[in-house]
């Protein structure tokens, strides 16, 4: 019944999309040194998302994007206070570095603005809880905005595991990561804050430890663990001689399961991956499209169709939950679950640094 549910109202979704496909959601982008945010120009060239204005304080980034994208000089504004004067979007999206999201969500959550940000949503979890706050106070929504997100591996994942399919969960593993920023090229004004633990908030523990969090946290439905151990290691020092690049994190729960997070900038392939283990099954995401199931007294696993009908990205998402079509409380982007995830990641980088695990309260 829950399945024929979702595909009646993607139905509708999609029915209300196309009814509206002549009204573009009106972004508004703050910064453009996080390299995801070539994602939302891609969107914009394909007609599928409107861009009214963007706040880049570097001028050479901001000709090199406007040349690229033929954009309107018009739409650029040295900071955002001063773009927000002029126009008003549906929402703003981040592409700055993690420890400004606060800043973003100071300017614009007081005037009734939505925004979604790029993961984690803050570098510490004072910040995530100034966040949260404001969202509530000023009644205007904060996402944040995960490439696993749109993954239909995970969704359907999640949809078997509300059917039982595994049993009691027992374990989850995610490894998130790949061979590092700097060895797939990302680009030099990205690696200028992704590296800088301030900035960053560390290395490959908030690049990608968040990954596993997220996950974790929406597969146990918002719940916490009670304690994180972790640890991590400098396999590339004279590349990312200022943060970690490989950390190890361990959750573990009140029923007695634990989450194991591998995030690092040192795989030897790409990889974004999801492992549930229950008492009667494994379910494993292996990519964003193959998710395969292993069963008590099976050698080989069964391939499942990852037909789970989901939004196909962050700006068709935002459509409709902007529009009212769409519940958010518990979604992989919301501010529950990120809070936890940022507690998780500040617990997880107090754990390495001190050697000790790390209760929660």
């Amino acid at each position: 019944m829950k399945h024929i549910i979702k595909v009646f109202f993607f139905l509708t979704m999609l029915f209300q999309h196309a009814a509206y496909a002549d009204s573009l959601l009106k972004v508004a982008v703050a910064g453009l040194n996080h390299d995801h945010v070539y994602l939302l120009l891609n969107l914009y060239k394909e007609k599928k998302v409107e861009i009214i204005g963007i706040a880049e304080a570097n001028s050479i980034l901001v000709d090199k994007i406007q040349a690229q994208y033929n954009l309107p000089k018009s739409v650029f504004y040295a900071d955002l206070g001063a773009l927000l004067k002029k126009v008003k979007p549906e929402v703003v999206l981040a592409y700055n570095p993690t420890n400004e999201h606060i800043q973003v969500a100071e300017i614009c959550l007081p005037r009734k603005i939505p925004v979604m940000v790029e993961k984690p949503m803050a570098t510490t979890l004072a910040d995530a809880k100034r966040i949260a706050t404001l969202s509530r106070e000023n009644k205007t929504p904060f996402f944040v905005n995960y490439e696993t997100t749109w993954y239909k591996s995970n969704q359907q994942l999640k949809q078997l595991l509300e059917q039982n399919a595994v049993g009691t969960v027992t374990r989850m593993i995610v490894k998130d990561g790949h061979e590092g920023p700097k060895e797939i090229g990302c680009s030099s004004y990205f690696l200028d804050w992704l590296t800088d633990p301030q900035k960053n908030g560390g290395g490959a523990l908030m690049d990608f430890g968040c990954y596993g969090a997220n996950l974790m946290t929406w597969i146990k439905n918002g719940e916490r663990p009670i304690s994180v151990s972790a640890i991590t290691h400098q396999l590339k020092p004279e590349i990312y001689p200022k943060v970690e690049d490989d950390a190890t994190i361990i959750l573990k729960y009140r029923d007695g399961s634990t989450g194991i997070i591998q995030a690092s900038w040192a795989w030897p392939y790409s990889v974004k991956d999801l492992q549930v283990f229950g008492t009667k099954a494994q379910l494993y995401a292996q990519n964003d499209k193959r998710l395969v199931e292993y069963t008590q007294h099976n050698e080989k696993p069964t391939a499942i169709p990852t037909d789970q009908p989901y939004f196909e990205n962050h700006i068709q998402y935002l459509e409709q939950v902007l529009s009212g079509n769409q519940q958010s409380e518990a979604d992989l982007g919301s501010i529950s679950n990120n809070v936890t995830v940022v507690e998780i990641l500040e617990a997880a980088k107090r754990s390495a640094k001190e050697g000790k695990t790390i209760v929660l309260n």
